[in-house]
């Protein structure tokens, strides 16, 4: 398994709690940023697209979280994408932020591809299917 998406992010004022590290539900919310970029920036979907005029969700059904340091404001973190398997309507992936002095959190996260008429699990799209084949490095 090698790293499909990457990107920084800086901690900001707002992300933090009154003891100055990141709140851990800011995570969560970077993670949802982080994987929506992916989509749109590294994979080529639009994913603001995909949920509004084509109806299709990517609800997250499965988050294991390790929580390993703390971030502080101002710090940059890397995070990481890798997919660990990828279904006929289901995606399992490794997410990881990292500061200079090593891993702050790593997610494994479960994706259902939805209708969002019916809210029922749907084979990815085509154009999806192929993009996820190609980060995953396999050849359409």
């Amino acid at each position: 398994m090698s790293i499909c998406y990457q990107r920084q992010e800086l901690v900001r004022f707002g992300h933090c709690d009154p003891a100055g590290i990141v709140f851990y539900p800011r995570y969560f919310e970077m993670l949802n940023a982080c994987v929506e970029d992916w989509f749109t920036l590294g994979l080529g979907v639009d994913y603001a697209e995909l949920l509004g005029p084509r109806r299709v969700g990517m609800p997250t059904v499965q988050l294991n979280t390790e929580f390993k340091r703390v971030s502080r404001m101002g710090e940059l973190l890397t995070q990481a994408i890798t997919i660990v398997k990828l279904g006929r309507s289901s995606l399992t992936l490794d997410v990881r932020f990292s500061g200079s002095d090593g891993e702050r959190v790593a997610f494994q996260q479960v994706l259902v591809c939805t209708s969002l008429a019916t809210h029922r699990p749907i084979p990815f799209p085509d154009d999806l299917r192929a993009a996820l084949e190609r980060a995953q490095g396999v050849t359409p």
